[in-house]
């Protein structure tokens, strides 16, 4: 950083600029600062089940988890039962996730580019989504069984709105100067939409499908707790029941990572689609 003379002496002087200093835990790389905070995580977990603070039935070792979670790999590499178990789950979080898209798309361009939408149709919307959700399951085994379709709704059900808040957002933060030039050029409603609105509103709209690629997960194991089926959700259940704490450590580690998958994927979609546009949480400012 250059310094510069206020006294017109030619000397140097110390520069007025102020300059934010970089703390020292601050300074370590990320991969360092992720993996220990792990291990201290890990440590302090088997501590407090050596030390015998926790009981093993209600919080597993490291060591038992990780035999577990060796177990289901192994099991799901070889195409074992836990294989086609979670493969339902997926299923049911993919279509859930593709049918809260198409809904929380068509409802979100309603609401942010109609009055009728805006007046009439959000109040209901915001009621719906005030309610607990979770308390629905029930209605869905019951109007849809106990197969593979009532996990879907639940799961669509649970992850529309942000899908849907984010798409209306997206519209509503248009540019007007941009919305002028586009009327002032003659350009049709619809036009308007494909061509700017949409556009523009990328960012809201991504927003929205990372949140519910996420909720969306937890509303198929929702499902799958108070609906029975043959995901990794039941599985959890029967674990659970059965004090099998660890195993049900090792499903979740699971299911997160898939859940993660979701996630990324969406993400590296937005990087592709809305590559124009600087995501502040990636860049650290």
């Amino acid at each position: 950083m250059s310094t510069f003379d206020t006294h017109g002496s030619g000397a140097p002087a110390e520069s007025t600029v102020w300059k934010e200093e970089t703390s020292l835990i601050d300074s370590i790389p990320q991969p360092i600062a992720i993996l220990g905070l792990g291990l201290v995580v890990v440590l302090i977990w088997h501590f407090a089940t050596v030390s015998g603070v926790v009981s093993n039935i209600i919080l597993p070792s490291p060591i038992e988890t990780w035999r577990e979670i060796a177990f289901v790999g192994t099991n799901l590499v070889t195409g074992g039962y836990m294989l086609a178990a979670l493969w339902v789950t997926t299923q049911e979080v993919l279509i859930g996730f593709v049918l809260a898209t198409l809904i929380g798309l068509g409802l979100g361009v309603l609401v942010g580019e109609t009055r009728f939408g805006e007046r009439a149709v959000m109040p209901y919307l915001i009621a719906i989504d005030t309610m607990p959700k979770i308390a629905f399951a029930p209605l869905f085994v019951a109007w849809l069984g106990f197969d593979i379709s009532s996990k879907v709704a639940l799961a669509t059900f649970v992850s529309v709105f942000p899908i849907l808040v984010g798409t209306a957002a997206g519209l509503n933060s248009a540019d007007r100067n941009a919305l002028n030039l586009f009327r002032t050029m003659g350009a049709s409603r619809w036009q308007t939409l494909v061509q700017m609105k949409m556009p523009a509103g990328l960012p809201h709209v991504f927003t929205g499908l990372k949140i519910a690629s996420l909720s969306v997960m937890a509303g198929a194991i929702t499902a799958e707790f108070l609906g029975g089926g043959k995901g990794f959700g039941e599985m959890i259940r029967i674990a659970a029941s059965q004090l099998h704490t660890p195993r049900v450590f090792a499903l979740i580690l699971y299911l997160s990572l898939l859940g993660l998958a979701m996630f990324g994927t969406v993400s590296l979609i937005q990087r592709r689609l809305v590559f124009w546009h600087k995501d502040s949480s990636n860049t650290g400012e």
